[in-house]
């Protein structure tokens, strides 16, 4: 594992780990501020994991180097995607799954969230993970790779819980785009908690309160 991270734990020995992907342009800080919203105690201790995505020249962006899980080709986002860049990134947050169940944490306990670039990591990277995760949560972002999704998808996250959260008025990853990829993965059979929000490229307090009861359900102590 390459990807550089900023871990918060809220005790001692946590038992259950969030992963948190950051949106393009951005870090791992981005979301440090909202995961300390997160009122989690009944879950008992747990690790927020907080991953860098690494520095890439972003071609929509005229080229420029950012911080980037994948680079954005243009704005058809469906027609035209990074498959390499998308499947590097993929790898290496399979690889902080794989050292948190190294640390103890067992996957089942683990949830994998994330906002717009990182929301589609979050659905790409959970859907093919071998373990069976707690749960997937994707921010105002959408699938990636759909059209691979049905054949590569692991058998073992066939029930994994999922949820989904897109700004109504969101300029940058319009709603119709989230909620195709909602669609269709609701036409696999996952099981989809959607929610909409009157908000742009965003996250708003009604949202965080959310994910929040979602977060205590999938995450409650066994």
């Amino acid at each position: 594992m390459t990807l550089q991270t900023l871990e918060h734990q809220t005790g001692a020995d946590p038992k259950a780990a969030i992963i948190v992907l950051h949106g393009l342009g951005a870090d791992g800080h981005d979301f440090v501020p909202i995961a300390q919203e997160l009122e989690l105690r009944a879950v008992g201790p747990l690790r927020f994991v907080f991953p860098h995505a690494p520095v890439r020249p972003v071609t929509l962006n005229g080229g420029m180097a950012m911080r980037a899980w994948y680079d954005i080709l243009g704005t058809e986002l469906q027609r035209r995607e990074d498959e390499p860049g998308l499947r590097d990134s993929m790898a290496e947050i399979q690889a902080l799954i794989e050292r948190e169940v190294a640390r103890g944490i067992a996957p089942e306990r683990i949830v994998l969230m994330g906002f717009s670039q990182g929301c589609a990591m979050t659905l790409l990277t959970g859907l093919r993970s071998p373990q069976r995760l707690a749960g997937l949560v994707g921010l105002s972002g959408y699938l990636p790779l759909a059209a691979s999704t049905a054949a590569e998808r692991s058998d073992a996250n066939r029930l994994v819980p999922i949820f989904l959260a897109h700004g109504q008025v969101d300029p940058m990853v319009v709603l119709a785009r989230g909620s195709a990829s909602r669609d269709a993965l609701l036409g696999l059979g996952y099981q989809v908690d959607w929610h909409e929000y009157p908000m742009p490229h965003s996250v708003c307090a009604e949202e965080i309160a959310d994910l929040n009861r979602w977060l205590l359900k999938v995450l409650a102590p066994i």
